[in-house]
């Protein structure tokens, strides 16, 4: 039998990094406030701004971080209700807590995608702030989302941790709200290990989230922002020190020219993949919506006809073929469950998404798979099924 394909390990970084760390390295030149100007951090931020196509950019420790300012940058009461889809990661709900307001969570459906429905349901008057997150880089109808929150003239953060390279309509994910938030963990599409960035076209906005994520005294002059923003809002707002490093900002410059492509061969790879899983009567792999271009290092897929045991015995049988596979649902501290969100407190049921992440599978594909790691992959997944299903029709046409 074949080696399991690795899936887990980066690609690595690019060699026009290895000079710039070592200068810093030998300088000891790390904060990015020390140079009077371009420091890593500050070209990253000009350059990421200027590949997205907005005004402004701000890096920072983490996705999380830009999630926890771009809230506190809004300028929200305490207590706000923010909307947010309740499937994502716990980081999400845990930067609305840190951030002094309150999670109100809106179904999911099978798509993973906000349920519409739901959403109309819940925008009510005492909703401030909406935070979408584009979980595992599947976009939901921003059209709809875009008209309901301007009617209301309600502020849009969105959470584009999983969807660098995502376009919506011909437009970039992270630039239809008002603020888009990205992250540079390892394993996303830009790989710092830690690291996240926020941007905005809102002077105002990036001012007081310049000045939160610790741009003490004078340093945000070093920010080509409007000075008079940054001049309203020094000495009156906290810092949060949530500031990221030049050695993190130099390992993330050299990627940005590697984003397109990556965005090609990850979508290669998914599609090859989901088109031959499509063809088992036990899997399904749900269309992107139309106007989505999605920019996949991960395939999501939910399993059908099985019960919680089957499920199980599917997840198992994929391992034992060399192939890992999360159920989102299915484990008792899966931090993507909204039920295992216990820091939140009691919060209502919400049935269409428990039902998602209960058949809802995940496993990692990242861009830099070949071709004969990925018919590995779906060889693996399709003979986990029909090992699941054995006698149920049509499942063993798939056996191997």
């Amino acid at each position: 039998m074949a080696p399991s394909p690795n899936v887990y390990d980066a690609e690595p970084i690019p060699q026009a990094a290895r000079a710039e760390i070592d200068r810093l390295l030998n300088s000891g030149d790390l904060f990015r406030y020390t140079a009077p100007e371009d420091a890593p951090v500050a070209l990253l931020e000009r350059e990421f701004a200027a590949y997205m196509g907005s005004k402004y950019a701000l890096a920072v420790a983490s996705c999380s971080a830009a999630l926890f300012l771009s809230i506190k940058a809004l300028g929200l009461p305490r207590d706000a209700r923010i909307l947010i889809p309740a499937f994502t990661f716990a980081a999400v709900p845990s930067a609305v807590v840190h951030a002094e307001c309150r999670p109100v969570l809106v179904e999911v459906g099978d798509n993973y995608r906000i349920d519409m429905d739901n959403f109309r349901a819940r925008l009510d008057d005492d909703i401030d702030a909406v935070l979408i997150s584009h979980m595992r880089g599947h976009t939901s109808d921003m059209d709809a989302i875009m008209a309901l929150c301007d009617a209301r003239n309600i502020p849009v953060i969105e959470d584009a941790a999983h969807s660098l390279g995502t376009t919506w309509r011909g437009r970039k994910i992270g630039t239809i709200g008002r603020v888009g938030c990205f992250s540079f963990q390892s394993y996303k599409l830009v790989n710092a290990g830690e690291g996240g960035i926020l941007i905005t076209d809102d002077a105002d906005l990036v001012a007081r989230a310049v000045i939160m994520s610790g741009a003490y005294e004078h340093n945000w002059k070093k920010h080509p922002v409007l000075q008079d923003a940054f001049a309203r809002w020094q000495n009156r707002l906290p810092l949060y020190n949530t500031r990221m490093n030049n050695l993190s900002a130099a390992v993330i410059r050299p990627q940005i020219a590697e984003i397109d492509r990556r965005v090609r061969d990850g979508r290669r790879n998914h599609d090859h993949v989901a088109a031959r899983l499509n063809g088992s009567p036990w899997i399904d792999v749900p269309d992107a919506l139309p106007g989505e271009e999605r920019a996949p290092d991960s395939l999501q897929f939910n399993l059908l006809g099985m019960d919680d045991a089957q499920v199980r015995a599917f997840a198992a049988a994929a391992g034992a073929r060399g192939v890992s596979v999360q159920v989102f649902g299915l484990s008792t501290d899966n931090a993507r469950a909204f039920w295992n969100w216990k820091f939140l407190g009691p919060q209502p049921d919400l049935p269409k998404t428990r039902r998602m992440l209960s058949r809802a599978c995940d496993t990692r594909l990242p861009a830099r798979l070949q071709q004969r790691d990925l018919d590995f992959i779906a060889d693996a997944l399709l003979g986990a099924a029909a090992q699941t299903m054995a006698g149920q029709g049509e499942a063993l046409a798939f056996g191997t």
